[in-house]
């Protein structure tokens, strides 16, 4: 069986989260956008390395990665 990549799935939760960007700001791989109000955006999540750093940084414990069933 081929090496396959495992699929991130990335939920932000936006009770939690409060915009601070700083996801956006940490993640190597810019997966991250933002939208007009400031709130993140999962744009390119192919590009996704499973680092966690956006989980690590996030204040709010807003955000959650776990591989695609």
């Amino acid at each position: 069986m081929a090496d396959q990549k495992k699929i991130p799935m990335i939920t932000i939760d936006p009770v939690r989260c409060k915009q601070c960007g700083i996801c956006v700001a940490f993640c190597p791989k810019n997966v991250y956008d933002r939208d007009r109000v400031g709130s993140p955006l999962v744009s390119r999540i192919q590009d996704c390395i499973w680092c966690n750093m956006c989980v690590l940084r996030c204040p709010d414990f807003a955000i959650e990665i776990r591989e695609v069933e």
